[in-house]
């Protein structure tokens, strides 16, 4: 059987492309490590089942995080990723590259308006930490009665440790947009203590509205988050693997990508 072909596409200031590639990897796929001036000459992502945007700095955040990635995103591909989503493709976003898919509009509704934000930490300061997320392979039942496909986050427990690492996290929605993408089950993964979504400071690290830290488009197949995933593939990564083991999280959601195509 042929392997899922992923496309990671880095630019100046990205610095978890490498290791977004390896989790792929890890997990059966083959892997395209584009720079983004380079997927401008060669065109196409039509040859590709998955795109992976990684996180960092794209172009150190100017003018907001993940800001410019989009703008160019849009000029360049947009007809291209509509193109891609119409044909089933899967699209995940972390950290930097959620910021980027908020920010060209992919996130939340497709239709490449920008309708939510992800922004400056009410901490005012970079926050690096581990922390639990609620919600993991749990969608909300939508508001017509049908779940959203659940893809990413299949078969993870309710409860599950990623490390974040972000200045500009915290997603802001106006209150209708807020009201529907819950409505719609999009809510995915919120920040939470060991047992149900919190939203303390530092369990809810930026002051994210609705403890939201990841959403989905409403088919659950274009993904994006804060934590990353990519940094918990091994259980000796995991900060409590000497008293419990457990399958990685992060290695998990890479594998759900992956077999979804298999």
């Amino acid at each position: 059987m042929q392997k899922p072909k992923v496309l990671i596409i880095r630019t100046a200031g990205t610095n978890c492309d490498k290791e977004t590639e390896f989790a792929f990897h890890l997990s059966g796929a083959d892997t395209e490590l584009c720079h983004i001036n380079h997927l401008k000459e060669s065109g196409s992502l039509k040859n590709y089942n998955i795109i992976a945007i990684p996180g960092g700095f794209s172009y150190g955040d100017d003018l907001g995080a993940g800001k410019i990635l989009a703008l160019e995103l849009m000029l360049w591909f947009k007809n291209e990723l509509k193109s891609f989503i119409d044909k089933g493709g899967l699209i995940i976003g972390i950290c930097n590259g959620f910021q980027v898919l908020v920010k060209t509009g992919i996130l939340p509704d497709l239709d490449f308006t920008q309708k939510v934000t992800l922004t400056f930490n009410d901490s005012a300061r970079f926050e690096d930490r581990w922390v639990y997320l609620q919600g993991a392979g749990r969608r909300a039942q939508g508001a017509a009665g049908k779940k959203p496909e659940n893809i990413w986050l299949k078969d993870l427990p309710e409860i599950i440790n990623l490390p974040i690492a972000h200045g500009e996290g915290k997603f802001y929605a106006e209150k209708a947009i807020l009201d529907k993408i819950e409505n719609n089950g999009q809510v995915v993964l919120r920040y939470a203590d060991t047992k149900k979504s919190s939203n303390v400071y530092p369990l809810n690290p930026n002051g994210s509205l609705n403890n939201i830290a990841g959403i989905t488009d409403i088919t659950g197949k274009v993904f994006g988050l804060m934590p990353h995933p990519e940094r918990f593939m091994f259980e000796y990564q995991w900060p409590s693997w000497k008293e419990k083991q457990v399958e990685p999280f992060g290695l998990q959601i890479f594998r759900n990508g992956v077999s979804y195509f298999k």
